[in-house]
């Protein structure tokens, strides 16, 4: 909220007040004009204010002659990712964004973030990590740390970055110690809330505990994941396509040391490939679904990914994949936390 009530103004600031705080604001400088009820009325500039001075306005007269009416907005829920790059596109900068009342709740500044993504989160966080023992004795897994923050930290990071501030954690072993590290999320800016498991219910089960989403788009994602997936991509594919579910994907390759002969069903050759590469795709952890897809889940028990997947295709619903190329590295060993160490080191996340 720090970075919103820097840009807010009362419809009852004088001039002088206005000045002073677009002085502060720099680069930003816009100003956003509020009623008693924190509605937008207009938003206000240097330019604006300069071009009321030439008018004869001056320091005494309510802000509200100078202010441009209608400004540019965008509201919860109700925008796509198309219009934000035609706004940015247009070189407009900082946008507020409104609840359904016209209320001001948040500040779009593409300076600091490339984009909103209309989506709840959902971390999946509940593991044990037993393949990371000792390391995970007294620490949950998500909590420990590559390079100078914990693996879920860049996960959470990353989803503020595009915009994703409403998140849930879902927890079970030593859960305790991610909802004292995390809190409710003011700290980062987002408002995170935790679905408690009292016992595993599996890689999607636990979503039930979720009290409530505010969008009709859900991502999933395991928080022991490094990557720097693009997730403003991977949503545009997922709404494009009209898919039920996506599902990221990471590329696995194998090498034939040899010539692969190809047959047909009497042992005909039909081709030859000399030392061929095979590219299969395998699950990411990474996944956006429309929220009637929670209808497919079974409540109180445990439920995982591949039985949703199944689901979705048993039952005539669109499932699509979305290739990640950049990083990705799944931390379940020891030898991937060693890794990560080492990648972390030049990757920017």
């Amino acid at each position: 909220m720090q970075q919103l009530d820097k840009h807010i103004i009362h419809k009852s600031e004088k001039v002088r007040g206005a000045l002073a705080k677009l002085d502060k604001l720099a680069s930003d400088a816009i100003l956003f004009v509020v009623d008693d009820n924190h509605k937008l009325i207009g938003s206000l500039t240097d330019g604006d204010l300069r071009r009321g001075f030439i008018k004869n306005l001056g320091f005494d007269d309510s802000i509200l002659e100078f202010i441009q009416k209608n400004p540019i907005s965008i509201t919860r829920t109700k925008y796509t990712l198309q219009e934000l790059e035609e706004y940015k596109n247009k070189n407009f900068r900082i946008i507020p964004i409104l609840n359904e009342n016209g209320v001001i709740i948040d500040i779009l500044n593409f300076r600091l973030q490339q984009t909103i993504i209309p989506a709840d989160a959902v971390l999946m966080a509940g593991g044990k990590g037993k393949r990371l023992l000792p390391l995970t004795a007294n620490t949950p897994k998500p909590l420990l740390k590559v390079g100078d923050k914990p693996i879920i930290e860049y996960n959470i990071d990353r989803l503020i970055n595009v915009g994703i501030k409403k998140i849930n954690i879902s927890i079970n072993y030593l859960g305790e110690q991610l909802v004292s590290y995390f809190g409710d999320g003011a700290n980062k800016g987002a408002e995170i809330s935790y679905a408690k498991e009292k016992e595993p219910l599996g890689t999607v089960g636990s979503i039930h505990l979720v009290e409530s989403f505010d969008h009709d788009d859900i991502l999933i994602m395991n928080s022991d994941l490094l990557t720097n997936i693009d997730l403003a991509g991977f949503y545009n594919t997922f709404k494009e396509s009209g898919a039920d579910m996506a599902v990221a994907a990471t590329s696995y390759h194998v090498d034939v040391p040899y010539a692969v002969l190809e047959i047909c069903d009497n042992n005909f050759v039909t081709s030859l490939k000399e030392k061929p590469r095979y590219t299969y795709y395998s699950n990411a952890g990474i996944y956006f679904i429309k929220k009637e897809v929670l209808d497919l889940i079974p409540k109180n028990r445990p439920y995982d990914v591949p039985e949703l997947m199944e689901t979705i295709l048993s039952n005539n619903k669109k499932l699509v994949t979305y290739p990640i190329t950049g990083y990705w590295l799944d931390i379940g060993k020891h030898e991937d936390f060693k890794q990560a160490q080492e990648d972390i080191k030049h990757l920017k996340l």
